[in-house]
């Protein structure tokens, strides 16, 4: 039997539907780290002790700065997301980019956007 070069359009249909509901989930988690980076001074330290008020802004900064590194990774994410979708579309979802190879289907159900087999990634550590 000829080695499987590409998935069927079914597949590419149940690959679509399991990116679609992850990205809907990545979207929603941006929004909330927008939210906290927008968020104005709400929770104000105005009427704290100066050394509670110090350690309070501390943590605020933290936070923002977290938000900020975790809303970059998730728009990252998305758009990987996305680009896969565009693959599906393509028909060349689930290719390795190095070896032309199919992609397992359990790495791609696990890692929805990726685009190297195994032994590609593997072979770039």
């Amino acid at each position: 039997m000829p080695e499987k070069t590409r998935y069927s359009d079914s597949e590419l249909q149940e690959f679509k539907t399991l990116i679609v509901n992850k990205l809907e989930k990545a979207k929603d988690s941006l929004a909330m780290y927008q939210n906290i980076l927008n968020r104005s001074e709400e929770n104000s330290t105005d009427d704290t002790a100066p050394t509670f008020k110090m350690m309070e802004e501390g943590a605020s900064v933290l936070s923002r700065e977290e938000a900020s590194r975790l809303g970059a990774r998730q728009g990252k994410y998305i758009d990987n997301l996305e680009k896969a979708l565009i693959r599906i579309e393509n028909k060349t979802y689930g290719i390795c980019r190095e070896s032309d190879k199919l992609i397992s289907k359990e790495r791609l159900m696990s890692v929805p956007h990726a685009t190297l087999c195994i032994d590609a990634k593997l072979s770039r550590r």
